[in-house]
């Protein structure tokens, strides 16, 4: 019997006033909460999610401040937590697998330290126990640009990864975040979060960029290393290995899934 991947299905929650978009790519499959990184949003797991359906139901939510979802007062790490809960919360009872692409990764395993019961096991895409580094360098892209094509020119070399986040507007083309926003929610990213990776031992999967300049192999492997129930998996890619390497990514993420 051949299974079809259903278009995917935005559905907005409500949280105070302020929409929480999430992609839910549909099927009979268990759930996977796949959170994204800055700059992205939910739609950067179609991919994955053609790749593990019908077995898996990938749920993927624009986090505050992305995608469709509205801008929230602050970017505390609480924040981003209790949206997450909150589409849990939607899915219903049971423990569901996470996934999490550097921002979505610390959420992920701080999901896991503070809620251990809602997370079964964890995914974490290229990002470490310690998070350094600032995005200020996205405060020079342009707000608004006349045409898709000025704002393209804008943006430099950085136009290629945000190819999904180009949006016509009615004053213009810009891009759906604010940089801002990304500059506060980095900066409250940063710091030392090895109590949080360590919190739990629900099976984990680390995927590792080998040419990141985000996590370097050494602290890939004292992760693996020092948590217990943890697989390390090196891909020759950069940061973003779920788009750079998506049949590589699946791969290595599905074989774990296998294993649950």
């Amino acid at each position: 019997m051949t299974f079809t991947v259903p278009e995917a299905t935005r559905v907005d929650l409500d949280l105070d006033g302020r929409r929480l978009s999430c992609l839910d790519f549909g099927g009979p499959g268990r759930p996977l909460l796949a959170l994204h990184g800055h700059f992205s949003e939910g739609r950067t797991f179609a991919p994955l999610a053609r790749a593990l359906a019908p077995d898996w139901r990938v749920i993927a939510p624009d986090q505050r401040g992305h995608g469709e979802s509205d801008r929230p007062a602050d970017y505390h790490r609480r924040g981003y937590l209790a949206d997450a809960v909150a589409v849990l919360d939607r899915l219903g009872p049971g423990p569901v697998v996470v996934l999490g692409h550097s921002l979505g990764g610390v959420n992920a395993y701080q999901l896991a330290a503070r809620h251990p019961d809602r997370v079964r096991a964890l995914v974490v895409e290229d990002v470490g126990a310690v998070v350094e580094g600032d995005l200020s360098f996205c405060l020079s892209w342009p707000q608004r640009a006349p045409d898709r094509a000025a704002l393209i020119e804008g943006l430099g070399g950085s136009a290629p990864y945000l190819a999904e986040a180009i949006r016509a507007y009615d004053d213009g083309w810009g891009l759906a975040f604010h940089p801002e926003d990304m500059v506060a929610s980095q900066r409250l990213l940063r710091g030392d979060h090895w109590d949080d990776w360590l919190a739990t031992d629900c099976p984990a999967l680390l995927v590792h960029g080998a040419r990141s300049g985000t996590l370097s192999t050494g602290h890939a492997e004292a992760m693996a290393e020092r948590r217990p129930h943890t697989r390390l998996v090196h891909l020759p890619t950069g940061h973003t290995v779920h788009e750079t390497d998506p049949e590589g990514f699946a791969t290595a993420v599905r074989a774990f899934l296998a294993d649950l």
